[in-house]
């Protein structure tokens, strides 16, 4: 069973750089380590139960030759962080991955057999993990995972996991922009195994969006109907995920941490829900909008 949105992986151009620029948005990250044979690096943001992902090259030999591993996020990356880099997979979590795979296929969507992944942390914690990507008839940005290392062992590579200056609980919603809204809910209900969800405009975005909901987070496809950060989005980078959203303790207190950082207020909305949101800007967050939803 798919049981929710595990992580988001925004790739960045370089490693410190992207630790900087998303510590001063009040995201306490730990050193993540290496991907063997992947010749990637990244840091982490630990959550509740997710967490966010900042990943980079470390050596570029290693991507070419890794380029046929399925799942890998090699295949494409110097490429596309050779475009500014951002928001690149939505990895959504399974709890049987064989069986959501075969339930996948009976459904006619091309898909990867599982493959076994893993990193070692800097203190060298061996982390394992099985991981499907979609095949070429699929082409969405989406990753599958059935982690093998327990949370709490996992949680265990950064000292204060859970901990942010701006109160990030967990993620909220990811959104990923469309040229045609029904058309990839349609889609996106096949590979998921989900009922089509209906339409409803996301204020904050300016967008027609489809929720899927995955436990206590939203895989949400967007098309924009004015203009605004997803068409703003659609336009600089074509189709993709752009925006994280992150269910926060506090507001207010994330806005300071960031305004005594450097980085300039966060634009405020009022979500189709009545809720209060902020969303920082791709120029400072790496390529990809960052939201923030909950109390004052």
């Amino acid at each position: 069973m798919l049981t929710r949105i595990d992580h988001v992986m925004i790739c960045v151009p370089d490693l410190p750089q992207g630790i900087d620029a998303y510590t001063r948005l009040g995201f306490g990250l730990a050193p993540g380590g290496s991907h063997p044979g992947q010749g990637t690096h990244n840091a982490v943001a630990f959550f509740e139960e997710d967490y966010l992902e900042l990943l980079s090259v470390r050596d570029r030999a290693e991507p070419a030759a890794a380029g046929a591993v399925p799942g890998g996020p090699s295949p494409g990356l110097v490429e596309f962080l050779a475009r500014g880099g951002g928001l690149r997979y939505v990895v959504v979590q399974s709890d049987d991955l064989a069986a959501d795979v075969a339930a996948m296929r009976r459904r006619g969507v091309e898909i990867s057999d599982p493959t076994g992944g893993g990193r070692r942390t800097p203190a060298g914690q061996d982390l394992r993990w099985r991981v499907a990507s979609l095949g070429p008839r699929h082409p969405l940005p989406l990753l599958f995972i059935q982690h093998l290392t327990p949370l709490d062992e996992r949680r265990r590579q950064a000292p204060r996991a859970g901990e942010h200056p701006n109160g990030a609980l967990r993620t909220d919603r990811v959104y990923i922009v469309v040229p045609d809204v029904a058309q990839a809910a349609e889609t996106y209900s096949r590979v998921l195994g989900l009922p089509v969800p209906r339409i409803q405009r996301g204020t904050v975005i300016k967008a027609d969006m489809a929720v899927f909901d995955l436990g206590p987070t939203g895989l949400t496809v967007v098309q924009p109907v004015e203009a605004g950060p997803a068409a703003e989005a659609l336009a600089r980078r074509g189709p993709g995920p752009f925006q994280v959203l992150y269910r926060t303790s506090s507001m207010d207190a994330a806005a300071r941490w960031m305004t005594d950082h450097g980085v300039p207020p966060p634009a405020r909305g009022v979500r189709n829900t009545g809720e209060q949101a902020m969303l920082v800007g791709p120029e400072h967050a790496g390529g990809a909008y960052v939201g923030f939803v909950g109390p004052a």
